[in-house]
């Protein structure tokens, strides 16, 4: 069952349902708040931000409202500087594809090449 939400439908990309992506502002943040309210376990943990599986994702919007950094943002709405975001976030799958459950595979422990290539963010 797909829960709907203010949005359109999500769109195809490269096989997947793209509905909630995670942007840049997330890495080395990984607050995991959205992780919490994410009602089907479809937000992945790689080793500098968290990601949402696009075919899992069934485009509730809960995880939008808690994140402390607003690096969550609608397919439609990322904003311009972070347009790669949608790519990298359906990229970050290509290798583990849906696993069925974030709980269940727990970190990866990688993370897509643009991000892992960014310098560290300072505090």
């Amino acid at each position: 069952m797909r829960l709907e939400s203010e949005h359109s439908a999500p769109i195809k990309t490269g096989g997947n349902n793209v509905t909630y992506i995670i942007a840049e502002p997330c890495v080395d943040v990984k607050d995991k708040s959205c992780i919490e309210e994410c009602p089907v376990d479809c937000i992945y943990e790689g080793s500098r931000m968290l990601y949402i599986q696009p075919d899992e994702c069934v485009d509730c919007g809960a995880c939008e409202p808690v994140c402390p950094v607003e690096a969550i943002y609608y397919e439609d709405d990322v904003p311009a500087q972070w347009k790669d975001s949608l790519k990298i976030n359906t990229e970050f799958f290509i290798e583990i594809g849906s696993p069925g459950g974030a709980a269940k595979m727990g970190p990866t422990n990688t993370d897509h090449a643009q991000i892992a290539a960014l310098p560290p963010k300072s505090e």
